[in-house]
């Protein structure tokens, strides 16, 4: 990490606060190979747990990545009955839809995709350009979380398997992306910048979050918290097992997320979200710091004739002009502070704390 994160600090050791982050959340999860088995022992049983008359004891979401790839192996191999969910936002590579059928069809998982009104979307993705701040993956994001919420409300299923994790995912500044669960700021940047209603677009609030948490007692679980997870091995054990395919980046299974992260940050914004993901390999000993510090000085982009395809691929199908995009690329920077959000509401901060301190854990 360096200073293309803005609120970077540097203790008198050097040492920055991200690895101080990183080594608060990994100190937690350091537990003995036998105190790991009992977690996840116990994690196995209650997910079994009153689940016998049911057809699924879990929901995981799936994009073709590693890590939900991953984890649809292992929910199969601990013996759950799971329903994959998929949220088809109209960028898939078709490398994903490949990998995602070979996936589930060889672990016996049944799919629900949920197919995101195109127009609706595109006006969403455009907002946030417009909106110019480093936050144009949330609309995905926030669809994916809201549908698995939604979908283990109606089956009456009280865990959602992710593929989050600390040993790659626990390093991302705040100043980079955030606002994820803040329907007030996805909201608020559409109402600004958008163009049409938003009737279909799946989302959640406040009031939903404790609706699906404290109501409907819907547990977020991190299952490859509860194992030794490198990702090195998980996807040559993809690759070698399921038939997987490397897509050469990680979250490239999406053309957009490929152009997002590989040109429009670090041309318009000045930071490679590549340092994050290295950085965070680096904390968890899957990569040496000099092996990171050598493919950070390659190319974010694999190369430059897919950049020149997929610009002019997200151009068109964003029903823009190579002059209006490069004129988005232009804006004045912003950031999510610009915007109406929960954070900027003194009462919810309020509500939050209250929150925190009743339930033990975080709202938003």
């Amino acid at each position: 990490m360096d200073t293309s994160d803005p609120r970077i600090e540097f203790d008198s050791k050097g040492t920055c606060n991200h690895c101080r982050d990183y080594d608060a959340k990994a100190n937690k999860l350091h537990l003995s190979s036998e105190a790991k088995k009992s977690a996840l022992d116990k994690l196995i049983h209650e997910l079994k747990s009153g689940s016998s008359s049911r057809s699924y004891d879990c929901v995981i979401g799936v994009s073709g990545g590693v890590d939900s790839t991953y984890v649809a192996h292992l929910v199969k191999q601990y013996g759950l009955k799971p329903l994959a969910v998929h949220v088809d936002n109209g960028w898939n590579a078709e490398l994903a839809v490949g990998n995602i059928e070979r996936t589930l069809n060889a672990c016996g998982i049944d799919l629900y995709t949920r197919v995101l009104d195109w127009n609706e979307f595109r006006d969403l993705q455009l907002s946030f350009l417009k909106a110019s701040t480093p936050d144009s993956e949330i609309p995905t994001d926030h669809a994916i979380v809201a549908t698995l919420f939604e979908l283990a409300r109606k089956e009456g299923i009280k865990h959602v398997i992710a593929g989050t994790n600390t040993a790659t995912e626990a390093v991302m500044p705040p100043s980079w992306s955030q606002g994820h669960a803040d329907w007030r700021y996805i909201k608020g940047v559409h109402q600004r910048f958008g163009k049409r209603p938003i009737r279909s677009y799946p989302h959640y609030d406040l009031v939903d979050l404790f609706r699906y948490s404290q109501v409907s007692k819907i547990k977020w679980v991190s299952i490859l918290d509860f194992i030794d997870y490198n990702k090195s091995d998980a996807k040559k054990f993809l690759i070698e097992k399921l038939g997987w395919v490397d897509y050469g980046g990680k979250h490239y299974e999406s053309i957009y997320t490929r152009f997002f992260q590989g040109y429009i940050l670090p041309v318009k914004f000045g930071f490679d979200k590549r340092r994050a993901h290295l950085s965070n390999l680096v904390l968890s000993c899957q990569m040496s710091r000099e092996e990171a510090l050598e493919e950070i000085k390659t190319p974010p982009y694999p190369s430059e004739e897919m950049l020149k395809l997929d610009k002019e691929f997200v151009i068109k199908k964003l029903e823009l002009t190579p002059q209006t995009f490069e004129e988005i690329m232009a804006l004045p920077l912003k950031r999510f502070d610009d915007y109406p959000s929960y954070r900027n509401d003194p009462r919810l901060q309020k509500l939050k704390r209250i929150y925190k301190k009743v339930f033990r854990r975080s709202v938003f």
